[in-house]
This record gives structure tokens, sequence and C-alpha cells, in this order.
């Protein structure tokens, strides 16, 4: 496990470990996860497990209608309740009774644990006392909302679901598997001798967790919100000018990858970053390949194994593309950096 939320305490930080590195033996965690963002925003400090049954169940419903597998297991009851009223078998009202009976068996008290052990400041409290099912929202939660980075949480939550999803429903082995970027339409996509093109997710939305919402190089705030005046730019943290240097490196892959913010960005053009942000890009891959799903699979098959070979591959690729260069870069503003 890496130190992402243990060297920063913060409750974005806090979010993002359990939306990144938590358990995921079902995809419930990322339905309770949309749900609790969607009770910030209604700014509610109890709710019931009746009341959380609607938007639970609507959540995973619209996933399966994409996916059908949404778990590592063999069978679910609950996904099967939820497949029958997908196809007009059972009424709503037998749904919400069925998800408030089983449908958060295990996310209720699995959801804040990260590493084996629960998050340092909660964000909400089980009451199940007196035949009462609810959930006590905490102060951390509804904190939450003062957050600049909150505008980005559901489109990161959602991006982590599909990536894991993904990974459950390929028919592909894992050694053979290649995340691919296009970049005009800011998409991660497989496609493969065995499978047709499959779009997964956004670009954005899928590295901005790993980056905990701050430009790579600066670490100011950066959005991942199409109208916000603080939307990111993908870069290539080695520039993609020089790919014919790089070999079989494949400069345009997942590895190389980073978003910054727009006029950082500008300034850095295509230059090579000082060395110290090399160590960065290793940390950065590293949480992708902890977080177990395409995007870390691909990093590994891209670049190494083992960590040792993911070093020695990026020194490799960065003495390449500063012997072409010559002079490195660093941005004109930069804050304390947490990984």
């Amino acid at each position: 496990m890496t130190d992402f939320h243990i060297t920063d305490t913060s409750l974005e930080s806090q979010w993002r470990a359990i939306i990144l590195f938590g358990k995921n033996s079902a995809t419930y965690k990322f339905a309770f996860a949309k749900s609790l963002l969607e009770l910030i925003e209604q700014e509610r400090t109890t709710v019931s497990l009746r009341d959380l049954a609607e938007p639970f169940s609507q959540h995973i419903i619209e996933h399966l209608r994409a996916n059908d597998k949404q778990g590592n297991s063999g069978s679910s009851s609950f996904l099967d309740m939820c497949r029958a009223f997908m196809n007009s078998k059972v009424p709503k009202d037998e749904l919400l009774a069925v998800t408030e009976k089983i449908g958060f068996v295990n996310v209720v008290d699995a959801f804040q644990v990260v590493n084996s052990g629960i998050i340092p400041k909660p964000f909400y409290e089980k009451n199940y006392a007196h035949r009462k099912k609810e959930l006590v929202l905490t102060d951390n939660l509804l904190s939450l909302k003062e957050s600049f980075h909150f505008q980005n949480f559901d489109q990161e939550t959602e991006a982590r679901w599909k990536l894991v999803e993904t990974a459950w429903n390929l028919n592909i082995n894992p050694n053979l598997l290649e995340v691919q970027y296009d970049e005009d339409k800011g998409l991660f996509f497989l496609e493969s001798n065995f499978m047709r093109r499959k779009d997964i997710t956004s670009v954005r939305d899928s590295l901005n967790g790993y980056q905990k919402g701050k430009c790579f190089y600066s670490f100011q705030d950066i959005s991942v919100v199409t109208s916000s005046d603080r939307l990111c730019d993908v870069d290539h943290f080695l520039p993609h000018a020089n790919k014919r240097l790089h070999e079989q490196a494949n400069i345009n892959g997942v590895w190389n990858l980073v978003l910054a913010d727009k006029s950082i960005n500008r300034q850095k053009s295509a230059r090579v970053p000082e060395i110290k942000y090399l160590h960065r890009l290793y940390k950065r891959n590293e949480f992708f390949i902890d977080s177990k799903h395409p995007l870390g699979e691909t990093i590994i098959n891209q670049t190494g194994k083992t960590p040792k070979e993911r070093e020695e591959f990026l020194r490799k690729q960065y003495r390449i593309a500063v012997d072409s260069s010559i002079h490195t870069w660093k941005p004109s503003i930069e804050f304390p950096a947490t990984f």
C-alpha cells in the first residue's frame, strides 16, 4: 500500500483513498459513494437505509445496463433483484425493500476501511439501535462540500467505477492489456486483436484523483469539470514531439500522461521537467498499480513488472529526453507537494 493518504490527512485525500484504494469485491462502493455525494448536496445529517435504497439501487442499475458483471462473486441476490427490476419482473417497492434488507450488508461497514483500518476522520456512523437503520453523517462528510475538489468527486468516482467494471468484464489476459489514449476525444480506450475498440472513460477524470486534484507540476488546484475556468490540460511528461527518440517506449502511454494547470502547461511546452518531477511521476504511477485496474496493468506492461524495472525504465527515458533537450524546466509557481 502506498503512502497516498498517510502523508496527507486532508478530508479530500481520505475520500480519494476510499475511492481509489478501498476494497473492490463489488461495485457497491461506488454506488454508495455517489449516493453519499448527493446527500452532501442536500446537507442532510441523517439518512435511513430505506431513503438511501433508491439512489443506491438506481446507480447500480445504470451500470448494469452497460456492464452486467458488477463484482467478482459468481452470484448476488441483490444484483439479481436489480436485474429482475430492469426486466420488469418485480415492482419498484420490492426492489427498494430488498435493497434496504441486503444491499447494504457489507458496504456500510467496509466503505471507510482502507489498508485494513477505518480512515482517521470517518464520514458517517451507523445507528442501528432500537430497530432503527440509519447513518449519521459527520461534519467531515458535510465539510467536503466546502472544498474546491468537491466538484470533481462525482466524475472521479464514475471514472474509477468504469475502470473496475471494465477489468471484471474483460476477456483478455492482463499481460496483453494496454489501455490506449485518444488525444482528440480525451478518452482512454481498449482495442486489440481479440476485441473491437471499447471506450472506457475520460482521461482527465481517471487521472485527477491520483494527483489529488492538483497540477502535477505546480500543485495548484485543478478541475475536470468542462465548464470550469480551472479545467486542466492533459500533458505528456516527456515531450510527445520527441516520440521517435524513445524507441518502443510508447511516449503516448498512460505512464507518461499527467494533468497540468493550463497556464503552467503553456510555460512547459515541449520542455523536459527537472529530475525531481520524475520521482513524482514514479510515485503517481505506483498509485495506479496499487489500486489494481486496467491502467495499473497497462503501466506494468509498458514500464516493467517490478518497482526496480519501472524506475529504471523511467530513468532511461528521462536520460534520452534530457540528452536531446539539454535544458530542463520547472514551473514559475509551485506549492508544497503531498506526494
